[in-house]
């Protein structure tokens, strides 16, 4: 397998999942094509109008990457792990088998080469076999009694299983009957196929969150899709994604010195720059589509129509997550590239033999729930942004802003640290806690350092903090901006 395949491949199966989840979304529009044409063109005049186009481009992208990698990549291998899916599973089953019994049947279907581990325990001698009438004969294996029989692979004890296995027949040595437990644990030959119900899953919620606001909420999904597209017209897009690109690729063939933990480094630095990027696209969003609108009485224009001020300033806010999400579609992936990339590199110049893309898979899947909890910290500064600037010119924005993600950052650990045994320290730490967002929950460097993956509990929790924190400040923009003049 050569290098560019290694790197690769871990890219193809997220991107082929992104496909597939896309394929759904165009079956769906199909149906309603047939069922209602009315409706059919409305959402593809959603699409085709709002962001959802940009992000389609996205789409379309990863879905050539899939169509020209795959003359290289693993087809074979991930459709028939697709296919046996259903099948990998951990089973455990517990039997009685009578005294100098024999071809007791247990009925276990798996494939030999699937197995990931198995055990087989008996209170007396059992003789296993997957064919009848053996059992006296010649036995498969023998368990002896108080010596359970584990296998896993690499370890001392022979699989002993070959082939396709239906039953499996147990025969008793004993002359008192036999409590047998077995338990086998089976997998398809590529669980990374797991990856692409997810992939896909995500690419339809996306899609359906943006329909269900567009429908539900005519007239603010209007105000968000113009601003959006404002958003990514706007020079500062383009170059904040230049940035990224650039400095992403660079981080690769920088030398961090930190005997064989440069993939880990990678990792930290390159989230930290999109989620820098992404933050200031907000604020300068935030600041030009809201403060300069009040200012320039553009948002009395607006509102002279029949928009609402909680539809103005909810639109607005959709308007800056929307490229936000693209933003991290985009430099997300560039930066999945670098970190699978990065393994290959490293290996190449320890003088390493190349790694197995499986382990550039697990490096790649370990820093996606790092981009969620970043995208989420995103969200809530815009959030807060588009609430100052329902007040303020862009100048005091930023300067609020960047003193919310400072000291959000800072609350925890003031009143962790030893200063916190300070009554007015402990206090001030913790009424920033409680008022600001706590911005270090949704820092991962603790799991990176310890090579570890971030819980989906966790990620449900900090989903319910962006949400309700992001409310709060929706809520507090719209009390700033009811009673703002206009005139």
């Amino acid at each position: 397998m050569s290098k560019l395949t290694v790197w690769l491949t871990p890219l193809w199966i997220l991107a082929l999942g992104v496909t597939i989840g896309a394929a759904v979304l165009v079956l769906a529009w199909c149906l309603c094509w047939l069922v209602n044409r009315r409706a059919a063109r409305d959402v593809y005049a959603s699409v085709s109008e709002g962001m959802l186009r940009q992000i389609s481009y996205v789409l379309v992208a990863l879905a050539a990457l899939v169509a020209l990698a795959s003359p290289t990549m693993p087809v074979k291998q991930t459709i028939e792990s697709i296919r046996r899916l259903p099948y990998a599973q951990t089973s455990g089953v517990g039997i009685e088998v009578p005294a100098q019994g024999q071809d007791i049947p247990v009925n276990l279907a798996f494939r030999a080469d699937e197995l990931q581990q198995y055990s087989i325990e008996s209170d007396h001698d059992v003789a296993v076999n997957v064919e009848p009438e053996k059992g006296f004969v010649s036995p498969l294996l023998v368990v002896r009694a108080g010596e359970p029989y584990n296998w896993t692979p690499g370890g001392s004890a022979s699989r002993a299983f070959n082939g396709d296995v239906g039953k499996l027949y147990l025969t008793s040595q004993s002359n008192a009957p036999s409590n047998v437990v077995l338990r086998f644990d089976t997998d398809v030959p590529m669980p990374q196929v797991r990856a692409l119900a997810i992939a896909a899953v995500g690419v339809v919620v996306l899609y359906l969150l943006y329909l269900t606001i567009y429908f539900l909420a005519p007239r603010t999904a209007v105000i968000a899709a113009a601003t959006a597209k404002e958003t990514v017209s706007q020079p500062i897009f383009t170059l904040l994604i230049l940035i990224g690109v650039a400095a992403l690729v660079s981080f690769v063939f920088t030398p961090y010195n930190t005997f064989g933990e440069d993939v880990k480094m990678l990792k930290t630095t390159g989230m930290t720059t999109i989620k820098i990027l992404a933050i200031i696209m907000a604020l300068w969003s935030a600041s030009t589509s809201v403060a300069d609108e009040i200012e320039g009485r553009t948002a009395l224009t607006v509102l002279s129509k029949p928009v609402g001020r909680r539809q103005f300033i909810l639109g607005k806010f959709l308007g800056i997550v929307w490229p936000i999400v693209l933003m991290f579609l985009i430099l997300g992936f560039v930066f999945l590239l670098t970190v699978s990339f990065k393994v290959v590199y490293d290996a190449r110049e320890s003088a390493k033999t190349t790694p197995q893309w499986q382990e550039c898979y697990v490096e790649v899947v370990r820093i996606i729930p790092g981009l969620l909890l970043a995208f989420f910290e995103a969200v809530i500064m815009a959030a807060i942004s588009v609430a100052v600037s329902t007040r303020m010119p862009m100048l005091p924005n930023l300067v609020i802003c960047g003193s919310i993600y400072v000291l959000g950052h800072l609350a925890a650990l003031i009143v962790k640290s030893s200063a916190g045994n300070i009554v007015f320290v402990r206090f001030v730490g913790r009424l920033l806690s409680v008022v600001l967002p706590v911005l270090d929950h949704f820092e991962i460097e603790g799991a990176i350092a310890g090579a570890s993956s971030v819980p989906a509990s966790y990620l449900w929790w900090a989903l319910g903090y962006t949400v309700l924190y992001s409310s709060a400040a929706m809520l507090l923009a719209l009390i700033f901006f009811e009673d703002r003049d206009l005139a």
